[in-house]
């Protein structure tokens, strides 16, 4: 049954500074809106793992009297910027647990690089959202703390990992959230939750305090609900990083200034295997068709191109990222920090009780795959051969993108399933992720923006452009967010 989703009182940073200038909202109200959302929804949807609802009150008491004091003009670019934040980046003093009972209890000693550039423009962190553990999965049922619900629809799943983020999101208990996407972790519950999921060129933005899953593909995204606020929290956040040499010390455009003007006609290219895929829902297919052709007659070239690497994409995906995922999480043995198993008298029982009842079940999955394609005798057929394939497929899209301005494809094959419907099924689960794991194979930038409804639920269409191009994304994708044009609602708080 379709659940009333309330409508957002704010849907952009640029109609709550509006507020906050003529006079019409403080922040400590703004904040006080978005912790009365958590009270009446939360235990319902189970989206915060934990609100900050002191910390945020007196930041935003402490904005308000420089605000009454010298103006807007005195604060930054973020204030009135009320946000979530997933629960696997690190925030210093703050407990980060990537939702799994391994890091039970464990504080952070620094802050990410990401929230530390948002926190310096005055965005306030009211908490920590629910996800997938170690941001493995779709649905965000693999975790410590239960599933989160999706607002649209409570026994239906919101998308993974970033499903907490997504919903916090959609039900309006915060503006806007920061996520991470290693195989489509922000644009597949982005489209499951009717909002705006970006997902920037790998490199674009540090990864320093950003719980490692696959480290190659690992990228944070943004779930917002208009394109601008993510071209903002975009160009806030990237930059070169002296504590991650994976960094692109490329200069970051203006993003949040790059949406003002004619967009020009767009060269967009779509994949026949995509639209053709038996595991492509008919009715998501009808409207992607449909949508693509109002593409087309509003001026913008489309071209069907032939991608035959398309079936290749999700195992050489789950090859990689599993093996480098058995890398990163060997580090979660008991020793050093987390959880340790209280009864473990052996360094042998330590390590394996610990990791036995400390992981969930995906994760010891995904752990154990990723150690036997690393194994002597199956690394070539495997994580070789998986290589292969990741590096034709940078091959094929470069070649693509010197024809065309963007991919388009839908983020998603399926409507959003029943909870409990594919947790015995992990195979259909994986391939669920089809249409979102090229981005992060290739690095590429890519958007998912809300495309419609099927029967109530949320669907999703996502635009893939070259590494970093994201200036020319972001204006695409801002001419066809008609949505998030509204700014702000009827009934806006005074």
């Amino acid at each position: 049954m379709e659940a009333a989703v309330p409508e957002p009182r704010f849907r952009s940073l640029a109609a709550v500074r509006a507020a906050l200038a003529a006079g019409r909202l403080t922040v400590e109200a703004l904040v006080r809106h978005y912790l009365d959302r958590i009270a009446a929804d939360n235990e319902r949807l189970n989206v915060f793992v934990e609100v900050f609802s002191d910390e945020a009150l007196a930041k935003a008491r402490a904005l308000d009297d420089r605000l009454a004091r010298e103006g807007l003009e005195a604060v930054g670019r973020l204030c009135g910027m009320v946000l979530s934040v997933k629960d696997v980046l690190c925030l210093r003093d703050h407990q980060v647990t990537a939702a799994s009972r391994i890091l039970e209890g464990f504080h952070s000693l620094y802050t990410a690089t990401a929230l530390e550039r948002l926190l310096a423009e005055d965005a306030i962190i009211i908490g920590r959202v629910n996800c997938d553990e170690f941001a493995m999965g779709s649905s965000t049922e693999n975790s410590h703390y239960g599933p989160t619900r999706n607002a649209a629809e409570p026994e239906r799943v919101p998308g993974g990992s970033s499903g907490g983020s997504a919903v916090a999101v959609q039900a309006d208990m915060c503006l806007a959230s920061i996520g991470s996407d290693t195989g489509g972790s922000v644009r597949q519950p982005a489209a499951f939750c009717g909002v705006v999921g970006l997902k920037p060129t790998y490199g674009r933005i540090s990864r320093h305090g950003l719980l490692a899953y696959a480290s190659s593909f690992d990228q944070i995204g943004t779930l917002t609900h208009t394109v601008a606020d993510a071209a903002l929290l975009l160009e806030l956040m990237a930059g070169p990083d002296a504590y991650d040499a994976t960094c692109s010390a490329r200069p970051v455009p203006p993003f949040g200034e790059s949406l003002k003007g004619e967009v020009p006609p767009a060269r967009i290219a779509w994949f026949p295997e995509a639209l053709d895929h038996p595991g492509l829902d008919a009715r998501i297919r009808q409207q992607t068709t449909d949508y693509l052709e109002r593409l087309r007659g509003q001026g913008h070239q489309l071209e069907p191109v032939s991608f035959e690497l398309l079936e290749y994409v999700v195992p050489a995906y789950y090859v990689l990222t599993t093996a480098e995922a058995s890398s990163n999480l060997s580090r979660y043995d008991g020793v050093r920090y987390g959880w340790r198993h209280p009864e473990a008298r052996t360094v042998e029982e330590v390590y394996t009780r610990t990791r036995t009842e400390g992981f969930g079940a995906e994760v010891k999955r995904r752990i154990m795959l990723g150690a036997f394609v690393l194994s002597a005798g199956y690394y070539e057929a495997y994580y070789g051969r998986a290589q292969k394939v990741r590096r034709l497929i940078v091959e094929r899209l470069q070649a693509l993108f010197r024809d065309f301005d963007f991919v388009a494809m839908p983020a998603s094959p399926v409507l959003p399933w029943r909870l409990g419907e594919l947790q015995d099924d992990p195979v259909s689960m994986y391939l669920a992720d089809i249409y979102t794991v090229l981005a992060n194979l290739a690095g590429l930038p890519a958007i998912a923006l809300p495309m419609g409804r099927v029967d109530g639920l949320p669907v999703g269409i996502q635009f893939m452009a070259a590494p970093f191009r994201e200036m020319e994304l972001l204006r695409f994708a801002d001419s066809l967010n008609e949505r998030g044009r509204e700014g702000v609602s009827e009934g806006a708080m005074e």
